[in-house]
């Protein structure tokens, strides 16, 4: 059974930063791209972002570029999205996905709970 499990979100002042990870399980991690996935509140899904299954290339979202980091640790099965210079627009649920194949862009097939972020003076 395929799980994903986020962790590392809570409440940040405007400026600070926030590590998410998300804990993956039931698959072969290393075999498939993973992304992160928000919903802000009261609004629709949004893309974050992508990263190969072997973590060579990743891609962002416009408004996150420069200010968050996708990154994967395929030893220990797990996910991570650094985010930096945060905004009270970036309050969310955080998603993480697991992809269809080894690329970022063929989509996703399995979803995580979520983490909840609030940037909030």
């Amino acid at each position: 059974e395929v799980q994903l499990v986020e962790s590392g979100g809570g409440l940040v002042q405007p400026g600070g930063s926030l590590r998410l990870s998300c804990a993956a399980s039931g698959f072969t991690f290393s075999s498939y791209a993973m992304t992160w996935v928000r919903q802000a509140p009261g609004k629709g899904l949004e893309w974050v972002s992508g990263i190969n299954s072997d973590g060579g290339s990743a891609g962002y979202t416009d408004s996150m570029k420069g200010r968050f980091t996708i990154s994967r640790d395929n030893a220990k099965n797990t996910l991570y999205l650094q985010m930096n210079s945060l905004k009270p627009e970036d309050t969310a649920v955080y998603y993480c996905a697991k992809g269809r194949s080894q690329w970022w862009n063929v989509g996703m097939d399995y979803w995580g709970k979520g983490t909840l972020v609030t940037v909030s003076s």
